[in-house]
C-alpha cells in the first residue's frame, strides 16, 4: 500500500532555557569530522484507539512532545545550534526542526508496520536522510486517521553516532514521562579525547549514492542459532569462542552475497573483498567511557579478502568470521592512542590498499554492516505505551546492511542496501531466500 503523508504544520522548536555563553562553541572532533554528512533515521510506531484520536487529544500528544523536546534540547544544547565549515557548532539555540503530517485515510498503523518498505518509511521522517539540511535534529509527528501515530526522527550523523542518537532517545522519553532526574546527563568528551584536524583531503560523503536499491529481511531466532551453530563447530575446534548473533549473520550474509555475485571466473578477474564493521570506543578505552558519552565515538575495522584465497563457497562464511574477528582485535587501546594523534591506521591502510590493488588492475568491493541490536529501542514510551515497531529507512551506501532487533529481541531484521542487479541476484540465492522468514516486505 502507498504511504503518503500531508505536512499540517512546521515550525523550529527552541531549548526551554538558553545556553549558557561559555557552551556557545562546540568544537567537533576527528571523528565527527570523518563521519559522513548523513542523517540518523528512526520511526517509532505506536498503537493508539482511534477514540483517543480526537483534534484535542492530538493536539495534547503533540503539545506533550513539544514540550519535551525543548526541555531535552537544554541538555542536548549542541542539537539546538547549527554547523560551521565542519569544524564546530554555534549553540545558537536557534533550534530544531518539527513537524506535524497527516498520513493518508487508506493506510492504517497495522499495514505500515506489517508490509513496510524502505523507501516508503522514509515518508515518516523529516528529511531526506542525505544531504543535511541546516538543522541538525529534526522530529515528525505521523497522525495515522483510523488510531496511531508514528514519530519520526532524523539526528545528524555528523555530530552523533548511532549509540549517541538512541541515548538522546532515552533521555527524551524520560524527560516526555517526568522522570528526568533518573537519567544520565550526556557527556560531551569526544573533541576532548580527538581534537579536530584541518584533513580537507577526505571526503565524508564518499560512497553516499541514491541509485542503491533497500530492502528488508527478516531472520528468525531459530535461524540465526542454525547459522551460528554452523560457525561454532569450526571455532570450537580452533579454540575460539563462539560467534555472536551479529558476527554469525554478517559472515552469512556477506558469504551470500559474495557467492550470489561470483561466476567461475571471479577468482581470475582480480577481485578483493573488504568486510567493514563498526567499533563502540566507548567499550575500548581504559577506563570505559559511559554510554551517555556523546559524539561519533566509534572507528570501523577493515578485514581483506582477494578472491583467490577464497576456497570455496562453503568455507566463505567461516572465512569471512575469522578475518572479521581479526579486524576487530585490532581496535584496541594503542590504536586508539594513534587515533587521538590524528592517525586513523584503518583509513590510512585501506586507502593504500586501495592504490596498490588500483595499480594491479584490480577491484576493490568493499561491504559495510552496522548494528542497532541490542540498543534499548523498544523501551521508547513517551507516556502512551512502548512502540508496536521501531524502524529504520532507506541506506544512502551501496553494500551496506544495517541489523535491528525484531520487537521479540530475539530475531534480527536486516536492511540491506545494494545495486538493483546484486540485489536480484542475492534474492535469486537460495541458501539466502531459504534463511529469510519473510523474504521481502
Amino acid at each position: 500500500m502507498k504511504v503518503e503523508v500531508e505536512v499540517i504544520s512546521n515550525e523550529s522548536i527552541k531549548p526551554s532555557s538558553s545556553t549558557p555563553e561559555h557552551l556557545r562553541h562546540y568544537q567537533l572532533s576527528f571523528l565527527d569530522q570523518l563521519s559522513p554528512h548523513t542523517y540518523n533515521p528512526l520511526v517509532f510506531f505506536y498503537e493508539l484507539d482511534e477514540d483517543q484520536q480526537d483534534e484535542s487529544t492530538i493536539n495534547e500528544t503533540s503539545n506533550k512532545i513539544k514540550k519535551s523536546l525543548s526541555e531535552v534540547l537544554t541538555l542536548f544544547y549542541p542539537l539546538a545550534g547549527r554547523v560551521k565549515n565542519n569544524r564546530f557548532i554555534d549553540c545558537n539555540d536557534e533550534g530544531v526542526s518539527y513537524t506535524v503530517a497527516q498520513v493518508n485515510s487508506t493506510c492504517h498503523l497495522s499495514d505500515a508496520i506489517k508490509n513496510p518498505l524502505p523507501s516508503e518509511l522514509r515518508t515518516f521522517l523529516p528529511f531526506e536522510v542525505h544531504p543535511l539540511t541546516e538543522f541538525v535534529l529534526g522530529v515528525q509527528l505521523n497522525i495515522f486517521k483510523h488510531g496511531g501515530i508514528a514519530v519520526g526522527l532524523c539526528l545528524s550523523h555528523q555530530i552523533a553516532d548511532a549509540l549517541s542518537c538512541i541515548m538522546f532517545v532515552k533521555t527524551w522519553v524520560a524527560v516526555a514521562r517526568g522522570e528526568a532526574d533518573h537519567i544520565a546527563r550526556p557527556e560531551f568528551v569526544s573533541a576532548k579525547l580527538f581534537p579536530p584536524l584541518d584533513n580537507s583531503e577526505f571526503d565524508p560523503n564518499l560512497g553516499i549514492t541514491k541509485t542503491a536499491v533497500s530492502k528488508r529481511f527478516v531472520f528468525e531466532a531459530s535461524t540465526i542459532e542454525a547459522i551460528r551453530s554452523k560457525y561454532e563447530e569450526k571455532t570450537r575446534l580452533e579454540g575460539e569462542r563462539r560467534p555472536s548473533r551479529v558476527e554469525a549473520l554478517s559472515a552469512f550474509i556477506w558469504s551470500r552475497y559474495v557467492a550470489a555475485t561470483s561466476d567461475e571466473h571471479s577468482a581470475k578477474s582480480g577481485k578483493v573483498y573488504t568486510v567493514v564493521l563498526p567499533v563502540n570506543l566507548r567499550r575500548k578505552f581504559e577506563p570505559l567511557l559511559p554510554e551517555h558519552s556523546f559524539g561519533n565515538l566509534y572507528r570501523v575495522s577493515y578485514s581483506m579478502f582477494p578472491s583467490s584465497t577464497l576456497s570455496g563457497e562453503e568455507n566463505f562464511g567461516y572465512e569471512a568470521l575469522k578475518k572479521i574477528r581479526e579486524g576487530l582485535e585490532m581496535v584496541d587501546m594503542d590504536y586508539l592512542r594513534k587515533v587521538q594523534q590524528g592517525e586513523d591506521l584503518h583509513l590510512e591502510f585501506l586507502m593504500e590498499a586501495a592504490k596498490e590493488i588500483f595499480m594491479k588492475g584490480e577491484q576493490l568491493i568493499p561491504f559495510s554492516f552496522t548494528s542497532l541490536c541490542r540498543f534499548p529501542l523498544y523501551d521508547a514510551d513517551f507516556g502512551w505505551g512502548k512502540p508496536a515497531w521501531v524502524s529504520s529507512a532507506t541506506l544512502t551506501f551501496d553494500k551496506l546492511v544495517a541489523f535491528m532487533d525484531t520487537k521479540a529481541g530475539n530475531g534480527i531484521e536486516a536492511y540491506i542496501g545494494l545495486k538493483e542487479e546484486d540485489m536480484a541476484k542475492l534474492e535469486d540465492d537460495k541458501e539466502f531466500i531459504k534463511a529469510v522468514s519473510r523474504p521481502v516486505l
